[in-house]
């Protein structure tokens, strides 16, 4: 098994989830940190045995032992270096969202398809085994889904991260947390989005984004989607998806799965770890091994970014 050695970039909450899915992959190794702030990636490198850190890219991508780069930066940051580490030769995984723009999002997947490298974003929900689980019975024909309700409710007034740690950006409901549902359900149903609709709440007097967002969907085939987003919500946190199919229901809550009765499904035996982000870790290093397209490809995924950007414009005409 070819050893693939990874740069590993920024090192929050997300970055740290990577470093500990990493450590159980077989033939992955870290080879370097990046963070902006390098008080914290020492300790983060400390922590790990990693001997190198730094708070350079630039730097990082003239490294020849660097196979590909994982990218856990934020928001604004993720389209600029997606395309820098192409252009540097790397394969890159980028963490969700690709971009926050239809028009960055187009500049990566053009720039990925002239260079041939692996360029993987991190839809985590397509690799979590309750979702898997879901997918293959679509795919036996056992199952076809006529409506998803999805509810993806935070409790965030403040700009802190998923760890309680303060923040230097501010995350966004529309270009992160809806893109996982807006790809999911165009993934599960096999079809494309045709119709898409959304409204928002009142604007943030600091934060500067609209806590509270409402996105209705309908694809080719016929199914619909209903996603209501909050930061408001002071109460049961995360992502919650009712399949409501032609042969049953089931209500996904992250690696959990049950059917409409509330009974548990067994998902461990679906996938070889019940942690999404090592399963995604996984197809990344499988694809570049292979020479292949990964699951949640740039290219997989790009209907999904222009779906958001839709739906953005109508935003700013409200």
């Amino acid at each position: 098994m070819k050893q693939i050695n990874v740069a590993l970039v920024g090192t929050g909450a997300f970055g740290i989830k990577h470093l500990d899915a990493i450590k159980n992959i077989e033939g992955a190794n870290v080879v370097s940190l990046v963070s902006s702030r390098l008080d914290a990636v020492k300790k983060v490198a400390q922590d790990y045995g990693i001997e190198h850190y730094t708070d350079n890219l630039d730097d990082v991508l003239k490294r020849p032992e660097v196979d590909c780069v994982i990218l856990c930066t934020p928001t604004h940051m993720h389209a600029e270096q997606t395309l820098k580490c192409l252009r540097a030769g790397k394969h890159v995984e980028v963490e969700i969202p690709l971009a926050d723009s239809w028009k960055d999002a187009e500049e990566v997947l053009k720039v990925q398809k002239e260079s041939g490298l692996v360029a993987m974003v991190g839809h985590t929900r397509r690799f979590n085994p309750s979702h898997q689980w879901i997918h293959q019975r679509i795919e036996k024909g056992e199952f076809n889904i006529q409506q998803m309700d999805v509810q993806t409710y935070f409790f965030r007034r403040k700009n802190i991260n998923a760890l309680g740690q303060p923040r230097s950006w501010t995350d966004h409901l529309l270009w992160h947390h809806a893109a996982h549902t807006v790809d999911l359900f165009q993934y599960q149903t096999g079809s494309r989005v045709i119709k898409a609709n959304a409204i928002q709440g009142p604007i943030h007097p600091e934060l500067g984004i609209a806590m509270d967002m409402s996105i209705q969907l309908l694809t080719e085939n016929g199914a619909i989607c209903t996603l209501s987003l909050s930061f408001n919500n002071d109460g049961p946190i995360g992502t919650f998806f009712r399949y409501i199919g032609d042969t049953g229901t089931y209500l996904a809550r992250y690696d959990d799965l049950y059917n409409g009765k509330d009974e548990k499904i067994d998902v461990s035996k679906v996938a070889v770890s019940m942690n999404g982000i090592e399963l995604q870790d996984r197809e990344f290093f499988a694809a570049i091994r292979e020479g292949r397209e990964p699951n949640s490809s740039v290219a997989s995924v790009i209907n999904c970014y222009h779906v958001l950007g839709e739906l953005e414009q109508q935003l700013n005409n409200q």
